[in-house]
């Protein structure tokens, strides 16, 4: 891989900048929680707490709806996946970028990093946000868990890198869950969280994140002197 070439003018120090989706950059934890616990309900299993329904946002669908619902049979799965995505249809209306989301990857866009997103949304999913959002060409490249593999296995940022051309040690992950810091750490990039998401800011730390920010706002300007 090569290494981009940094303008010493902006003092780059990463240039390939990997998003999660959801509780990220999009605002979407509470309707894909309380999704979650629609969908297990509708197959007949208990309820899941909010702690566990939120606990596995970042995963591959599948794979976050077994870890849900752990009394629901493999038999069920594509039935609670349906029901998952009925209810998320029927919400996603409701669904919004953070505050400041759009200024800060304009920033980072005319501070010439590659902008990207990795995500355990599918392919459809995400395509369909950004569109709603009209985000459309903003992105320099994209992994979806259907596309590559869930979190935290590292394939995502590996294919971004390798598509990017840019090492592990100029990339930079930016996520809200443990999942995610784990997949940066697992593909040997550094990573920054963000405490306004799924995942308690306090379950970061044995992770090594340069940063814990607790807003958009805190985000960017962290990126604007660090990034």
């Amino acid at each position: 891989m090569t290494t981009r070439k940094s303008d010493p003018l902006l003092g780059r120090k990463f240039d390939l900048i990997a998003f999660d989706w959801d509780g990220t950059l999009f605002d979407s934890t509470a309707i894909i929680t309380r999704s979650i616990q629609a969908a297990v309900v509708d197959v007949g299993g208990q309820r899941p707490s909010d702690q566990d329904a939120s606990y596995v946002i970042g995963m591959g669908l599948m794979q976050a709806l077994a870890h849900a619902a752990p009394d629901v049979p493999a038999s069920k799965y594509a039935e609670l996946g349906e029901r998952y995505r009925h209810h998320y249809g029927q919400n996603a209306h409701g669904i919004n970028l953070f505050d400041g989301v759009l200024e800060l990857l304009a920033s980072l866009k005319q501070r010439d990093h590659f902008i990207t997103v990795a995500t355990g949304k599918s392919r459809r999913g995400l395509d369909d946000a950004l569109q709603a959002v009209e985000l459309k060409g903003l992105f320099h490249a994209s992994r979806t868990a259907d596309q590559t593999a869930g979190k935290p296995d590292p394939q995502m940022l590996h294919e971004l890198m390798e598509e990017l051309k840019v090492p592990p040690e100029r990339t930079l992950m930016i996520g809200d869950t443990t999942h995610d810091l784990l997949m940066a750490q697992n593909a040997g990039c550094a990573s920054v969280g963000v405490s306004y998401g799924a995942h308690a800011s306090a379950s970061f730390a044995e992770f090594n994140p340069l940063y814990i920010a607790h807003s958009v706002a805190e985000l960017d300007q962290w990126m604007a002197k660090f990034a």
